[in-house]
């Protein structure tokens, strides 16, 4: 399958050339039949790395989203900080492999040599929401970060490399891709709402939002990264 992927129309995100020159959007990436093979995979996943709620650093206060990983690395945060792991912080358990449907998507849409390892599995509820952040816990910027969406829209909010910068919205559909790449890889994005009813693909409703990440520089041999 070669994905029609599209640039991002100016006027429905960033305002700054420099800060959209590697931000891609690939609508209807997956049909619904393919939403549904990857849903049963990320079920697979679930059972074995059950969602958990995330707590920021410090403070302790909890994310209004839920998640987990698969991979062989995942990212956490407690109180502690953010960093990627190898193991489930509340099973103990290590992360389950990435599904093949994922890994292709990585080939398909990440035009990256090296394979992922990790993809964040973020859950949102109607009420959830994600603020503007650079995705920096990694240590290859090179490699893209590459963005599935499943069930319920979202409105999505990008700006440029300062928190500062102008930011755009645009909603998110069940089956888009959103590649962050060269110029876009360390933008600010975030989530402002869900859209709840707009989708029948999660009988519980909500939104999962999987994120294909390169952790470690090629040539490292420390898998088990704490960032």
């Amino acid at each position: 399958m070669k994905p029609n992927v599209q640039q991002i129309p100016a006027a429905t995100a960033l305002a700054a050339a420099a800060a959209v020159s590697g931000l891609r959007l690939c609508p209807g990436y997956l049909d619904r039949s393919r939403q549904n093979e990857l849903l049963a995979a990320l079920r697979e996943v679930l059972a074995v790395a059950p969602l958990f709620t995330p707590r920021m650093p410090v403070s302790g206060r909890p994310f209004t989203v839920r998640m987990s990983n698969c991979g062989p690395l995942g990212w956490v945060s407690d109180v502690n900080g953010y960093r990627y792991a190898p193991a489930h912080p509340e099973t103990g358990r290590p992360w389950p492999s990435i599904p093949a449907i994922l890994l292709e998507a990585w080939q398909e849409l990440g035009f990256y040599p090296h394979p992922p390892e990790a993809c964040l599995i973020n859950f949102y509820g109607p009420a959830a929401k994600m603020g503007l952040h650079q995705d920096r816990d990694e240590q290859d910027f090179d490699a893209p970060v590459v963005s599935l969406s499943l069930g319920d829209s979202c409105l999505f909010r990008i700006g440029g490399r300062r928190r500062n910068d102008p930011t755009h919205s645009f909603r998110l559909h069940s089956g888009d891709a959103v590649i962050l790449g060269g110029g876009a890889r360390l933008a600010f994005h975030g989530v402002d709402r869900i859209l709840p009813g707009t989708s029948t693909l999660l009988a519980e409703g909500g939104r999962f939002n999987l994120t294909l990440r390169r952790v470690t520089r090629p040539d490292s041999q420390n898998i088990g990264l704490s960032a």
